[in-house]
C-alpha cells in the first residue's frame, strides 16, 4: 500500500485559533520515480465549523493560490475563491518573477514555489475592534451633484469596510462568517478572514511600468527585476491611456476628485468637487503621473478592476494603489508600454 508524502507549509499565527494547513500531496511511488501519474494537489483547510456548502461552488485551492500570490506581491484583485482573468494575470507574473516556465498551468512547479515562498496559514480570524466600530459608514448617491454634497465617500456598509482591508470579495466574507449578522456587529466579534498580504514592505521600486496589452501595472527595482504586479484598468477607446515616460510627480493618500466639465465629454454639466473617500471616483490614494487628469488611483468597486474601461488613468484596488504608493516616491520613472 503506498504511504502519502506531503509538503506541509502550515505556521500557526498569534491571531489565529485553528490552523489551516496546506500541503501538496502523491503517492511514495510516484515520488521515488519522479514521474507522478497524476498531478498533486494543494490540500487545504477550511476553518473550524465551516464546511464546502458555506463556501459554495468557491474552490478551496484556488483561494490558497491567491491568497499566497497576494502575499507575494503579485495581486489577483479581489480574493473570492473563483479565479479568472486577474488570477490568470498575476499567476503569470509570478511565474516569471520567480523563474518558472511561462504559462498560467496550475502544476506542481507553481504550487511548490508558493508553499516554499508564502508558507503559512491560508484562514486566520479577526476580531472586530472599537475602531472597526467607529467608522463612520456613508449612504452615497449615484448623482455626481448629489455626491458632492458629502463632506466624506465613506464605505456603505461594515462588510464591504472590512472586506476591502481583507483584501476579500464581500460574499465571500459572509461566507466564511454564516453566523455572523454584518448589520448587527459588535467589538470583540471573531471573524473568519483570509491571511492576506501586507502591501510591498521595504522593496526597492525604481520603475513602473504600466502594461497597457496586459492590463497590468508593475514595480521593477534598479536592475529590472520583476517586484510586484496589479491588474488594472487601463484606459479605453474613448479615453486613452497616456503612451510614453512620466514619473510620479506627488501622492496623495486621500484625494478629492474634481469633475470638470470644460475637460470632459461625458457626465454633468458643472465643475463639482467630490470630497476623498475609498468610495471616491479615483478610490482612496492618488499617484500622480505629472500630467494634467492623469495618474494612478483606487477604485470605489475592486470586482470591476481589470474589467472594465477607464477615462485614461490607471486604476487598481485601493489596496494595490495604497500599497504601491508607499512604495514609490515623486521622481519614480513610470513607462507606459
Amino acid at each position: 500500500m503506498n504511504k502519502s508524502l506531503a509538503v506541509i507549509a502550515a505556521v500557526s499565527l498569534v491571531s489565529t485559533s485553528f490552523v489551516a494547513s496546506v500541503a501538496i500531496a502523491q503517492n511514495a511511488s510516484d515520488e521515488a520515480t519522479a514521474q507522478p501519474s497524476k498531478p498533486r494537489t494543494m490540500e487545504v483547510a477550511l476553518p473550524d465549523g465551516i464546511s464546502q456548502s458555506d463556501i459554495g461552488d468557491r474552490d478551496v485551492q484556488m483561494i490558497a493560490v491567491q491568497v499566497m500570490l497576494d502575499r507575494s506581491a503579485h495581486s489577483p484583485g479581489v480574493i473570492d475563491g473563483y479565479g479568472g482573468g486577474n488570477t490568470d494575470r498575476a499567476i503569470r507574473s509570478y511565474r516569471k518573477a520567480n523563474g518558472l516556465s511561462e504559462g498560467l498551468a496550475f502544476d506542481n512547479e507553481l504550487f511548490e514555489s508558493l508553499l516554499e515562498k508564502q508558507s503559512g496559514d491560508v484562514f486566520r480570524t479577526y476580531s472586530i475592534n472599537a475602531e472597526d466600530m467607529s467608522y463612520e459608514l456613508s449612504d452615497i448617491p449615484s448623482d455626481f451633484a448629489e455626491k458632492s454634497k458629502l463632506d466624506k465617500l465613506g464605505y456603505e456598509t461594515r462588510a464591504e469596510m472590512l472586506a476591502e482591508k481583507f483584501h476579500m470579495d464581500i460574499q465571500f466574507l459572509e461566507a466564511l462568517n454564516p453566523d455572523i449578522d454584518f448589520t448587527d456587529l459588535e467589538a470583540g466579534t471573531t471573524l473568519n478572514i483570509v491571511s492576506h498580504g501586507n502591501g510591498l514592505g521595504d522593496a526597492d521600486i525604481a520603475r513602473i511600468e504600466v502594461r497597457k496589452g496586459d492590463g497590468e501595472v508593475v514595480a521593477l527595482d534598479s536592475e529590472g527585476n520583476l517586484v510586484a504586479s496589479f491588474p488594472a484598468t487601463i484606459g479605453s477607446g474613448d479615453f486613452p491611456s497616456p503612451s510614453g515616460s512620466m514619473e510620479v510627480s506627488a501622492i496623495a493618500a486621500a484625494p478629492n476628485y474634481t469633475f470638470d466639465s470644460d475637460d470632459q465629454s461625458w457626465g454633468p454639466d458643472k465643475t463639482l468637487m467630490i470630497a476623498a473617500g475609498p468610495n471616491n471616483p479615483v478610490g482612496g490614494t492618488w499617484i500622480d503621473l505629472g500630467k494634467d487628469g492623469y495618474g494612478i488611483h483606487g477604485s470605489p468597486d475592486p470586482s470591476k478592476v481589470g474589467k472594465r474601461t477607464s477615462h485614461g488613468c490607471v486604476r487598481l484596488t485601493n489596496w494595490d494603489a495604497k500599497a504601491l504608493a508607499r512604495a514609490v516616491s515623486s521622481g519614480t520613472a513610470v513607462e507606459f508600454v
